[in-house]
This record gives structure tokens, sequence and C-alpha cells, in this order.
């Protein structure tokens, strides 16, 4: 009898359970994965053929963007050119900006299927049965691979099929999978050293601003400088050397692969030396007493790290857009380039307002960007069952939803205008005109926060009302980003075009500033986000 229990008793090893994982966790991610890796895809794509469409042939292109491509503030933030091809000048933006959008896919597809279902408990509960210590991590290292894969391989096969080089393209598939596959490892390492889903945001997106940094200052560096090694020390700098429709070096994926699998090695190691929601670093200990009385003091508290990391990038955004504006006339010497930079931020004012009203757009879908990921915390809170606890109290459904809301509202104007305000004081320090030029860029970015709580709105919608489908709020953007700001350059269907909030800002500076379009923009931003939170009070919390 002993002998067939024995027999029938499942045999269990560190792995068992990764496949039954990896299908939970691809269910779960059905959308946001395809979406994205289309999304990004799309991007390289649109840009390229906008850029064929923009310049009859490679020497307007030439004659137009090679001073612009020189631009120590423009290599600063997008990296340097990989040649004076047509090719590599309608990807120029595409290459490093794609590449850092691809490593915070694999951080939200790591992180979610690693930490964030230990923190809930929800690994525990599966734990319990018939899964390995190790298939957990297993299973988010794949499909966090696969997200990468599926990404570059509809990279490459999109700007094969708008006509950019074969060879070029496959590079610049390489470079993507250097970078993605080095996140998908930071974030797996990230996930064992700390016992939250806040610690491993903060460790891996601080490992991408680090990587970020050092690529910066190495580009820029002189030719001779020793400073130029500083972007062999960065991933990002690995998948910039790629030189996709230049060089096509193929052979740094080499380094990409190596610390992926270095990086994945670390963290099963790290997994063997931690508890089950731990991490192999202590947390640190909070005081005897609190200090916070109200949810929204809480709500304030939890974000501050995130707000911090945002301020700081929205002051260095606006140092380089500032440092950049003084050159954009001397550099936008075509009809071509007036014409585009016409198409995406309005035809009035000179070239130099239209430069901002460009720019100060893509600020905006930047803070839209932290508007969601502030509104859609509260999924994680209610998923973790935090959220039952503070909902216990006297505090009800509605007031907690509003202090995420209102935290998101102020957070992302707020990081407008502190972009806008330093691209001011640069910008109009080099002018001679500080006060005219802070003034004109401040209401500028005014103009621009009803389109960020539109797409608010649409988060908390999603939230309140279909709470599974709360990541759809990040295709949403997606989709109002392409639509907005690259719908009149790809001359696509207007009633197509207006359904981006983007489309109806002002061209500010410059422009005529109209009050009905934000007003309007501002009610259905209103009646959205009530209707969510209208849904949140009517559903079951859980």
């Amino acid at each position: 009898m002993t002998a067939v229990a024995e027999l029938a008793r499942p045999t269990v090893t560190g792995l068992t359970g990764t496949t039954s994982l990896l299908r939970l966790a691809a269910r779960r991610d059905r959308v946001l994965v395809p979406v994205s890796a289309l999304g990004l895809a799309g991007f390289v794509a649109m840009s390229a053929q906008a850029t064929f469409a923009l310049f009859p042939d490679l020497r307007s292109a030439q004659a137009s963007m090679a001073p612009t491509l020189a631009n120590p503030a423009l290599v600063a933030m997008y990296g340097p050119i990989s040649s004076l091809g047509i090719d590599s000048i309608a990807t120029f933006k595409s290459v490093l900006l794609g590449g850092v959008f691809l490593a915070l896919l694999a951080y939200v597809v790591v992180r979610r299927h690693t930490r964030t279902e230990e923190e809930s408990g929800r690994f525990e509960l599966l734990g319990a049965g018939v899964v390995g210590r190790r298939a957990a991590l297993t299973a988010a290292v794949l499909l966090g691979t696969l997200a990468v894969l599926l990404t570059v391989v509809l990279t490459v096969a999109l700007s094969i099929a708008v006509g950019l080089d074969a060879a070029g393209s496959i590079a610049l598939g390489v470079s993507w999978l250097v970078i993605g596959l080095s996140w998908v490892g930071v974030t797996a390492v990230a996930a064992q050293l700390t016992s939250s889903t806040r610690g491993t945001a903060a460790w891996s997106l601080g490992a991408l601003a680090i990587a970020f940094l050092l690529r910066a200052v190495g580009d820029t560096a002189a030719g001779d400088s020793p400073g130029r090694f500083l972007s062999w020390l960065s991933p990002l700098g690995w998948g910039v050397k790629v030189s996709p429709f230049g060089d096509n070096r193929y052979w740094l994926v080499v380094l990409g692969l190596a610390l992926y699998s270095v990086l994945v090695a670390l963290a099963f190691s790290l997994l063997e030396r931690r508890d089950l929601g731990s991490g192999v670093l202590p947390s640190r200990a909070g005081r005897d007493r609190g200090t916070m009385g109200t949810a929204g003091a809480l709500t304030r508290r939890l974000a501050r790290g995130t707000l911090v990391g945002w301020g700081v990038a929205y002051v260095v955004l606006g140092l380089a857009l500032g440092s950049i504006a003084g050159s954009v006339e001397t550099f936008v010497g075509s009809p071509e380039v007036a014409d585009m930079l016409r198409a995406m931020g309005g035809d009035a004012g000179s070239i130099t307002d239209i430069y901002f009203a460009t720019e100060l757009h893509f600020a905006a879908v930047g803070a839209s960007a932290l508007a969601i990921a502030l509104v859609t915390r509260m999924h994680t809170e209610e998923t973790t069952t935090r959220a039952e606890a503070v909902l216990a109290t006297p505090v009800r459904r509605a007031r907690w939803a509003l202090g995420h809301v209102g935290l998101a509202v102020l957070a992302s104007a707020g990081v407008v205008l502190v972009g806008a305000v330093v691209a001011g004081l640069v910008h109009g320090a080099d002018a001679g005109d500080v006060g005219g030029a802070v003034g004109r860029l401040v209401g500028a970015a005014l103009s621009t926060l009803p389109a960020v709580w539109v797409a608010l709105a649409a988060a908390m919608l999603l939230y309140g009302a279909l709470p599974r489908l709360t990541g759809l709020a990040w295709a949403a953007l997606i989709v109002f980003l392409l639509l907005g700001e690259f719908g009149d350059l790809l001359d696509l269907p207007e009633w197509l075009v207006d359904l981006s909030p983007f489309a109806h800002l002002p061209a500010l500076p410059g422009g005529a500033f109209e009050w009905t379009p934000l007003v309007a923009l501002t009610v259905v931003a209103a009646v959205v986000g009530g209707a969510g939170i209208a849904a949140l009070r009517r559903r079951d919390i859980g």
C-alpha cells in the first residue's frame, strides 16, 4: 500500500508547473503584449513613411537634417545617427526611444508576474499546490523574453514592408533585442532584491535612468575624450552602437545575450537565498507611530518616489528642449522640415514657436502616462487587498478614488509646468527675454492639460467599470499619440484623427488661443471620469 502511494505521488522539481504558469501569465497579458508590440513596430513604420513622404531624395534630406542631427542636445536624447542615408534619417528617433519603450515593456511584464504576484499573496496560494520554487520566475522571464522577441520580429517585418533596407532593419531588431533582453534580466534581479513592487520599480527604472545617463555622457563626449568609454558601460549604449542602417554591427547581440544570461542566472541564485514574499535586502523599518491621518496622505506617500523620478526627468527634458531651441531657426533650413513641424505642431508663429508646440504636445503625452500610472495604482491596491483594509475604515470609495485622481491631475500638471519653466529659463537666457519665454511656454503647457485629463479619465473609467481591462488605458494612450501627432502627417481621415484629444489642442505658443476645444475636452474628461467613479461605487471590490 505504501509503495502504491509513493508511485501515485507526483514528483515536484523546481520547474514543476512552469508551463501552466506561463499559459496563465500569457492569458493575463494577451492584450498588453500584442498591442504594445504592434504599437512600437507601428511607431517605426509610421515615422519612416512620414520621412519618405517628406523628402523627395537623399540630397534634400541630408541638406535639411545634417545640421540638426549634429546638435549635442539631440545626440544626448536620441543617440548619434548611424549614417546620413535616408533610412538612418528616417529611423533616427526610433532606435533609442523605441529601445527604451521596449525595456519598459519587459520591466512591466517581468515585475507583474514575479514581485506583484508575491506581494498580492497569489503566488503563495499557487505555491501550495504542485508548483516548483523556480516556476514563477521562469514563466515571467520566458514571457518577458517572448514579448521582446515578438516586438523585434514585428518591427523588422514592418520596417522592411515600408521600404527600409532589410539588413538595416535586422540591425534595428538586434539593437532592440539587446536592450529588451537586458531589462528582462535587470527586472528579474530587482524582483529578488526587494519585497515590494515599488522597490522593484526603483531598482529597475533606476538602472534604466543610469544606463541612459551613461550613454548620453559617452555619446556627447569629445572624440578623443576618455568619457566616450562610458557608453560601453550601458546596454542602451550597446543598442545604439549596433548602428542600424550604418555599420550594422550584428555581433553586439552577443553582449546583450551575455548580460541577459548572467542576470537571469543571478536572479535564480538570489531566489534560493530568500523566503517567499521577502527580498534579499532587508526592508526599512517604519516609524513607531504614523503621521498620516487621511487616505489622501497615504496615496501621496506611496507615490512620492514616482513623483520625484518624473520631476527629475522633466527637468532634464526642459534643459534639452531649451538648449535646442536657440538653433532651431538655423537647422530647419528646408521647407520640407518646416512643413513637417507645422503638420505636427501647428502652422502659426515662428519656427521656434512651432518647435515648442510640437515638443510640448509630446511632453503632454508623457504626463498622460504619469497620470495613468497613478490612477491604475488603484487596481494594484485592490488586487493586493490593501484597498480593502483602507475601505474598511470610514473612508468611502469615491473619496479614495478622488484622492488618486486628484493626485494624478496635480502631478501631470506639475511635471508639464516644470518642463516648460526650465525650457523657458534656458531659452530665455539665450534670447535675452527670460520672463517672456517662461510666460509663453507656461501658458502653452497649461493648454495641453485638458487632453491629459481625457487620457486620465479613460483610465478611471476602465478601472471603475472593467477592472480586468485596466491595462487597455496604455493601449488607448498609444492610439491617441499615433492619431494626434502623426495623423495629419500621414493624411489619415479627419474623423479618425479627431478621436485623439491631442488633435484638438491649440498650436501654442504662436497660435491663437481658443477656449472651445479646451472646455469641451475638460467636460469630456469630467463626464468620463465621473462615470468611472460611479461605476466603482456600484461594483464589488476584489
